[in-house]
């Protein structure tokens, strides 16, 4: 992959840097899925995971690189043989693989981290990039905390990496403390003081703890950067990765200044958001730049009458060019299959007449609580739909008998393949007594660590999304759950979070 002057490749670190979050660990048939997502989106290298951190991240690695055809596959290695030999099964069924090796660089890096010498890190670089050259003809070199290394000393290992035959030489700032102006800077010393470095692409990985990562990777961008790391909905350690979102639509709005293009297909990136944030159980912020609930919104009379007017007014971009729909359609218990597919067509989705007939079942049992279903209920319900195929365990139904001066009471029954279990429980609350004979019947106990809820949809009988954590030992998953029943929605919340742990559990 050769620096070209007016392209910006596009290097989504989602499933590795931005599953590193708290609570947001995926199975292996999530990360699939959105990796299946990133590809359609038009990301260039999409980062599976770190194959020597697990052998079910390995497995999952490996997995995506026999499924992805036309974005690179890479894994992440440290600078150490082991890391490169796992990553290098991981990717071997890859039709592009990456290998990513990094080692730390900073002085204080190289003195608390490796508790090294600056000529033994220098060595440790050039060996891993070697030793990874006989695995992939396409190794990428990360000097973590380039932005707080001795300039000198850095420029001596990008120069020495790239001789050793690495094609990409990252510049992160590992730990979010540059600035814009400064970054920019570094990257321009860079590209005219190493002299080989014509012969890789440079790259940045910005993290956003000062709330720059966005404006670093731009400016980084402006003055040559050409490969840009980060993750949807800006996830990752800490305060989070660059945007990938923020940094596509700049480059597309303010096309002007940047003259530079991606292949990222626009129209692609809310759905991929939304997947993210369904599958991670990390919520998107309403002011989220992009991709937030009011980032298209106006409530100001002023704005509204001037957009009605003209949408350049206060529109920069169009919600359609993110793949937002642009308006809603009425849809009622009336509505009939033809009109129910040429809705989802336009939200971009894509169904089969059988799975259309699934499909209308669900839609008929919202549209018989509600007068209305807008687009967020449809979308809710491909969401479901793709959801559900994975749950181990299912809902059958529940009765919950409760009141102030009476002891909650939950029966539950639920489905295991052909098999239905039930039992019944008592609890502190109606959630409470559903858990508990959740718990009951499957014969488990996993500590619930949070609990959310939140309207997803508009009105009176709008549809609520629970979203729980729960814990057994050293793992932690999201699970959510949809319905117009905010209990019902409960009970399906913890038994999908349930059904991932099940789930881990097997892949390892």
């Amino acid at each position: 992959m050769k620096q070209s002057s007016d392209k910006v490749f596009i290097f989504d670190t989602t499933l590795r840097d931005g599953e590193q979050v708290p609570g947001a660990a995926l199975t292996k048939n999530e990360k699939i899925e959105i990796a299946k997502q990133l590809e359609a989106l038009g990301v260039d290298i999409i980062e599976a995971g770190f194959p020597i951190s697990s052998p079910g991240d390995l497995q999952a690695v490996k997995e995506i690189s026999k499924i992805i055809k036309k974005s690179i596959i890479a894994g992440l290695a440290r600078a150490v043989r082991k890391d490169i030999d796992a990553c290098a099964e991981a990717i071997k069924p890859a039709k592009r693989g990456r290998i990513h090796t990094f080692i730390g660089t900073s002085d204080i890096h190289v003195k608390y981290i490796t508790n090294t010498t600056r000529e033994d890190v220098l060595n440790r670089a050039i060996d891993a990039v070697t030793y990874a050259c006989k695995f992939s003809d396409d190794v990428e070199f990360s000097a973590m905390d380039a932005a707080r290394t001795d300039f000198d000393y850095l420029c001596k290992i990008v120069e020495s990496v790239i001789k050793a035959g690495a094609k990409t030489v990252n510049i992160p700032d590992s730990v979010g403390y540059s600035t814009p102006e400064e970054f920019g800077n570094l990257i321009k010393r860079l590209l005219n003081t190493v002299p080989n470095i014509n012969k890789a692409v440079v790259a940045v990985h910005c993290h956003n703890d000062l709330g720059m990562a966005t404006a670093n990777s731009l400016s980084a961008i402006l003055n040559g950067a050409r490969q840009v790391e980060c993750t949807i909905n800006g996830l990752g350690e800490r305060a989070g990765n660059a945007s990938l979102e923020e940094i596509v639509m700049t480059l597309k709005v303010r096309n002007d200044i940047y003259k530079v293009d991606t292949n990222i297909k626009t129209e692609e990136i809310y759905k991929t958001s939304r997947l993210v944030s369904r599958l991670t159980g990390m919520p998107v912020q309403p002011n989220k730049a992009i991709v937030g609930a009011n980032a298209f919104a106006h409530a100001s009379g002023i704005h509204q009458d001037a957009i009605l007017k003209k949408e350049t007014t206060f529109g920069i971009m169009t919600p359609k060019s993110i793949g937002i729909p642009g308006h809603e359609i009425v849809l009622t218990s009336r509505s009939g299959r033809h009109a129910l597919k040429h809705r989802l067509t336009y939200l971009g989705y894509k169904v089969t007449d059988k799975e259309l007939n699934d499909i209308y079942v669900k839609f008929l049992e919202i549209a018989d609580k509600k007068k209305e279903v807008f687009d967020e209920d449809l979308i809710s319900i491909m969401q479901g739909t793709g959801q559900k195929a994975k749950e181990i365990y299912q809902l059958d139904y529940f009765y919950v008998a409760t009141g102030n001066k009476v002891l909650p009471t939950a029966t539950v029954a639920i489905k295991k393949g052909e098999k239905i279990f039930k039992d019944a429980m008592t609890g502190d609350g109606p959630v409470d007594a559903i858990y508990k004979t959740i718990n009951k019947i499957l014969k488990v106990e996993p500590k619930l660590t949070d609990f959310q809820i939140k309207a997803i949809t508009k009105g009176q009988e709008a549809q609520g999304e629970v979203t729980v954590r729960v814990a057994k030992g050293d793992k932690e998953v999201t699970g959510r759950g949809i319905s117009t029943d905010i209990l019902e929605a409960s009970a399906k919340a913890y038994l999908d979070a349930i059904s991932k742990l099940e789930s881990i559990k097997k892949e390892n």
